[in-house]
């Protein structure tokens, strides 16, 4: 969450993490049997960016763990509560990213939402 989203605060870890416990959870579209964190934040091509550089191999600080924690209990915070999906664009959000719907921005992010029909354990 971290090396995602540092730069967006805690809230910002929040939501990625949220997009973490989504996809684990979703077993759907991109993230069919994705059964743990650790399946989905290397799957190939889809995971976390972030662990093809040096910075995600930095040790978990504390407060990063305490975060994780929270996302893995339930916590869920709007945009991401539903998303699957989140990348930073140069500009604007557009309305939609490879047919997902975009549920809304946080600071340099835009996430995206499957529909329930197709994703129903993520709503």
């Amino acid at each position: 969450m971290r090396a995602e989203a540092e730069g967006e605060g805690e809230l910002g870890m929040l939501m990625v993490g949220n997009v973490g416990v989504n996809r684990v959870l979703a077993n759907c579209l991109d993230f069919r049997n994705i059964r743990n964190l650790e399946e989905m934040v290397f799957q190939r091509p889809g995971g976390f960016e972030a662990t093809l550089k040096g910075y995600f191999y930095q040790a978990a600080r504390s407060q990063d763990v305490r975060l994780a924690e929270r996302v893995i209990r339930g916590e869920r915070f709007h945009p991401a509560s539903n998303a699957l999906w989140f990348f930073r664009p140069t500009g604007d959000c557009p309305g939609s990213w490879y047919n997902q719907v975009n549920s809304g921005r946080f600071k340099s992010h835009c996430f995206f939402i499957p529909s329930s029909q197709d994703c129903p354990q993520v709503y």
